[in-house]
């Protein structure tokens, strides 16, 4: 039964990596960005949801009716003030300014909340638990942050291909001169998409910051594995971005009980091992 729980905690464990993951492979579906800044953005998230909830003293599932919109603004902002002017042929501008985009966010969330670890105060919910069967209990929180995953990743997916502005995010992303000869506003479409992607991502940093401590300095790590569940999965495939979130998960929980203390390491290396095996992750969007 303790492997059992394992595998289930690995699971729940990748929706939350999944939500890390699905912004990232949405900015790079639809405008082949690579964001270097998304898990300083994912810090920055959390830090909002704790300014929110002890400056007004709500839960942080509340605090989330404040943090998504404020972040999804800031994405469009920043893609229409800044990013949309480093696109182009050259990937390097893009990667540079992103860059240096984290460097600042990690520096700017330190001198105002200096390096001390925080965390957002769950109540009740941070210990609730479901009993399923004697000796297995699920946690209600992690349920919580794997169904917001399937709805939000089934969300994107009925969006990309049932709706005209999933049509105009698909026509941008395979041809975009071509869809600007059409009419689209591809400065708007672009800054959309990133407005989503940060939406997603301030899910991601809320429900981060309920699940564990976090200070500015773990962004890195967050991309990391984001990166990894996005390239187990395959470029461009939300769905995908689950299946890489749960395998990443299940693997850092099984090697953490096989290999105490390894749990992280378990991860890269199941990740690499991917790789070598599917270069193009699990299920690659599209096949040359």
């Amino acid at each position: 039964m303790d492997w059992v729980n394992a595998v289930i905690q690995g699971v729940l464990v990748g929706g939350l990596y999944a939500l890390f993951a699905t912004g990232l492979s949405l900015i790079f579906g639809v405008m082949r960005l690579v964001n270097i800044a998304h898990g300083d953005l994912i810090v920055l998230s959390s830090f909002l949801g704790l300014a929110i909830v002890t400056g007004v003293g709500m839960h942080p599932l509340i605090a989330l009716l404040i943090v998504v919109p404020l972040m999804f603004a800031f994405g469009y902002a920043l893609q229409r003030g800044l990013l949309n002017f480093t696109l182009g042929p050259d990937i390097l501008p893009p990667l540079l300014v992103t860059f240096g985009l984290s460097i600042v966010i990690q520096n700017a969330l330190l001198e105002i909340f200096s390096a001390d670890s925080q965390k957002l105060p769950a109540g009740a919910l941070q210990t609730a638990s479901l009993q399923i069967v004697e000796g297995l209990a699920v946690g209600v929180f992690p349920m919580i942050v794997f169904a917001c995953a399937i709805a939000v990743i089934a969300g994107l997916q009925f969006l990309f291909y049932r709706t005209a502005l999933g049509s105009a995010f698909r026509a941008t992303s395979d041809d975009a001169d071509t869809a600007r000869l059409m009419g689209i506003d591809n400065r708007h479409i672009f800054a959309l998409a990133m407005a989503i992607s940060l939406a997603v991502v301030a899910l991601a940093g809320v429900f981060l910051g309920m699940r564990t401590s976090f200070d500015p300095s773990i962004g890195p790590g967050r991309l990391i594995y984001a990166f990894e569940a996005v390239i187990i999965g395959g470029l461009g495939s939300l769905w995908g971005t689950l299946a890489g979130g749960i395998i990443l998960g299940v693997s850092q929980i099984v090697g953490g009980k096989l290999f105490p203390g390894a749990d992280q390491l378990a991860g890269h290396v199941v990740f690499l091992i991917l790789l070598v095996v599917r270069p193009r992750g699990l299920f690659p969007r599209a096949v040359d």
